[in-house]
């Protein structure tokens, strides 16, 4: 399978969605970039902020979509175009509530999962032929209480670190998936170790 050339984390802009939870996908590639030495900048052309980063001896670009959440497609759409880049060689990172925090899957294609920027980004490219990371925010356990859990504050300490953990331990084995080694990505990420 082809490597990675496009990683992009999905969030929303502004300052107040900074530390919320449905953040995790910008939280991912800013650390990506922090370790990489990476700098975003603003590329109106691409509705988003771009980097580019040395990953596993390749040039790889980052995004971050700055259309909101429910309009990542736009942007990830655009850049596909613009850098000729095939869905299958992007991965895009998104809050999960699905999973605990402290955990984080890489898979490929399936469905939306009710993630608002993964639907957006399906509906934008007719299909679900591109890798995610699906990085664990926890449930509340209603789903009336889901849009705050998502969009009001952020984890508390305990869940922060457990994130913080994932998101390090995604960034441990992209080398892996930037290569293309995806299966060994995914065994060694989806290991625990305790």
């Amino acid at each position: 399978m082809a490597g990675l050339r496009l990683i992009v984390g999905l969030g929303n802009p502004g300052p107040e969605h900074v530390r919320t939870r449905h953040n995790a996908g910008f939280w991912f590639v800013d650390a990506l970039a922090e370790k990489t030495g990476a700098r975003f900048s603003v590329d109106a052309k691409l509705f988003g902020e771009t980097a580019k980063a040395e990953i596993a001896g390749r040039s790889v670009w980052l995004l971050k979509p700055s259309t909101y959440m429910n309009l990542s497609g736009k942007s990830i759409g655009a850049a596909l175009r613009f850098w000729k880049i095939e869905p299958e060689e992007c991965l895009v990172a998104h809050d999960e509530l699905d999973l605990a925090p402290g955990i984080a899957r890489l898979k490929f294609d399936g469905g939306h999962g009710g993630q608002n920027g993964v639907r957006d980004t399906m509906a934008m490219l007719g299909h679900g032929k591109f890798h995610r990371l699906r990085i664990g925010i926890g449930h509340p356990g209603n789903k009336d209480k889901v849009t705050p859990w998502l969009l009001k504050g952020g984890p508390g300490k305990d869940d922060q670190i457990s994130i913080d953990r994932a998101i390090d331990a995604a960034i441990d084995v992209l080398p892996l998936a930037v290569s293309g080694d995806f299966n060994e990505a995914m065994k060694r990420l989806h290991t625990t170790k305790e």
